[in-house]
């Protein structure tokens, strides 16, 4: 007989020092959270290596007496576009800058309130950017590129409303898993920590064998 669930376990530090093991049963969110997150690992990573390759082939050019005349515009937009997916990407992984040492600290009704209070207003702020970035695209759509005018201004402001929506989405799938941690006092830093211990742990016992 299949299961359409598999089981998971995983240990975290508490506040006490003492491991958190937590079970947590691999479902349609957490493959869900696995999909988007290969997606946009994939995307950012396309984004990093082709504006590696405009670098590289405009320093060559200028090298060798060339230039590519639309270079400036194009590196500019691509470092943008790393940028904003770039930051739906850590809002999946919860790896943006924070203080989560003051919030583990703080009583768990207090520390409820603030967690509720943060997302609120994290995404709230993203919709707000991501309601008048749409709303811009109609003024840009008149417009476009200097050195590449079949290239409208509207396709490359498209990912400020793009991002908005999809740092909102990666907000709200990683929050059951955020929510469940902070319920638990856990550490997001003292977590990272321990996990860089035990891999370095796991090397020296693979090269000391």
């Amino acid at each position: 007989m299949s299961s359409h669930s598999h089981t998971a376990k995983a240990t975290f530090p508490t506040e006490s020092g003492e491991g958190l093991t937590a079970t947590a049963d691999v479902t349609l969110l957490d493959r869900v959270n696995r999909v988007v997150e290969r997606c946009l690992e994939v995307f950012t990573v396309g984004l990093l290596l082709s504006l590696t390759m405009i670098v590289l082939a405009a320093v060559a050019l200028r090298t060798f007496g060339g230039s590519l005349p639309w270079y400036d515009e194009v590196a500019s937009i691509n470092l943008a576009w790393l940028s904003f997916y770039g930051a739906g990407l850590a809002a999946l992984k919860r790896s943006h800058m924070g203080f989560p040492g003051l919030i583990t600290k703080a009583p768990i009704a207090l520390r409820s309130s603030l967690f509720i209070t943060s997302e609120l207003i994290v995404i709230g702020f993203f919709a707000v950017v991501g309601w008048f970035g749409y709303q811009v695209l109609d003024v840009l759509a008149w417009d476009s590129l200097i050195a590449l005018p079949t290239i409208g201004l509207d396709v490359t402001q498209s990912v400020i409303p793009i991002s908005a929506a999809l740092f909102i989405l990666c907000e709200l799938l990683s929050l059951p898993h955020a929510w469940r941690k902070m319920c638990a006092g856990v550490n997001s830093e003292e977590e990272e920590i321990a996990e860089a211990i035990r891999l370095a742990e796991q090397d020296l016992k693979e090269h000391r064998s």
